[in-house]
């Protein structure tokens, strides 16, 4: 503490990269082709994913916001006082500041992100918002065990993982992350959730296919990243933007269509596609509120309150953790 305000510390380090490489051969060598989502962000394609949550059909950081401002007092009184907030990727930090300004006498906040750079704007800006607050950056990879710092006070330990980013796992690896967060903070521990709900298809696939192209730019931004990081010579004109709802499965999947018969160089290997031949490179998984609170119930999670707003596009889930979290 130096007059007042809190000075954010912070622990580990950025974990070794994986071989895009190795990954994106991995993923192209298999039928049907895939690449990993996070291959997304690099940093144009952070700066594009930015832009599409100011999108007029993007509804998801809109209406989170707005339940948040609407919402966060009635989540902070099931907290309880003195509560640590551990938030999983460093997102928003209106989102997160709306929650600590509804909490009271808040002990600390726990920032976890890969990015070292993100994480160290988000943790500085809470320090800076909130001086009496103790704050903590640990630059660790969320889908892995955490190792988390030592928190003042005895108040609960709350995840707070907003943005519906847990829709990008399939329902078995939502499963498992749930698992691993309960047994991170312990018995009598909370989660508050952002999901995205199901809802008209037309809404969904305006979502993730906008009129301004944006959504578009950022997935084909996959291909240019890949050219510059493994020396690929994806010719982005040769391949289109493709999203749509999948009813059957309960998810919006985000494709990347070659256009016409092509072969495309990737480490010294020559990859072939047919015209029409998709690369499935994101899915975000939509759940009702039953949905979604069977899952928690499978991660040894108890459902205490959901909220959403008016029109049914989006929810906020709070959750206690059971005496005993699932194994």
């Amino acid at each position: 503490m130096t007059n007042g305000t809190t000075v954010a510390s912070f622990t580990g380090a950025q974990p070794a990269q994986e071989n895009i490489l190795d990954g994106a051969l991995a993923g192209l060598g298999a039928t049907p082709k895939t690449l990993p989502s996070k291959y997304f962000y690099d940093e144009r394609g952070s700066k594009l994913f930015e832009l599409i949550c100011e999108l007029p059909e993007y509804y998801v950081t809109r209406v989170e916001t707005a339940l948040l401002g609407e919402f966060a007092g009635q989540a902070a009184a099931l907290m309880g006082d003195g509560a640590s907030i551990i938030e999983f990727g460093t997102g928003s930090s209106e989102k997160i500041g709306i929650l600590l300004g509804a909490l009271e006498r808040p002990a600390a906040f726990v920032a976890v992100d890969i990015s070292p750079t993100a994480l160290r704007a988000a943790a500085e800006t809470m320090a800076r918002d909130f001086p009496n607050l103790a704050v903590h950056g640990v630059c660790a990879d969320f889908t892995q065990p955490v190792a988390l710092p030592e928190m003042p006070g005895a108040g609960r330990r709350v995840v707070f993982f907003p943005g519906s980013s847990l829709g990008n796992f399939n329902p078995e690896q939502s499963v498992d992350f749930l698992a691993n967060a309960a047994r991170l903070i312990g018995p009598g521990g909370g989660m508050l959730i952002g999901i995205d709900v199901k809802k008209d298809e037309a809404i969904l696939n305006a979502a993730y296919d906008d009129a301004q192209g944006v959504t578009a730019a950022f997935n084909l931004n996959l291909l240019r990243h890949l050219n510059r990081e493994c020396g690929a010579n994806f010719d982005l004109d040769a391949f289109s933007h493709r999203a749509f709802y999948n009813a059957g499965a309960g998810r919006v999947e985000m494709h990347l269509v070659s256009l016409h018969a092509q072969t495309v160089t990737l480490g010294g290997q020559s990859i072939a596609f047919a015209e029409g031949e998709t690369i499935h490179t994101e899915n975000s998984y939509k759940y009702s509120i039953p949905e979604f609170q069977d899952l928690a119930r499978r991660a040894g999670c108890e459902p205490v309150r959901a909220w959403t707003d008016a029109e049914g596009l989006f929810s906020l889930h709070y959750l206690s953790v059971a005496s005993d979290p699932a194994p």
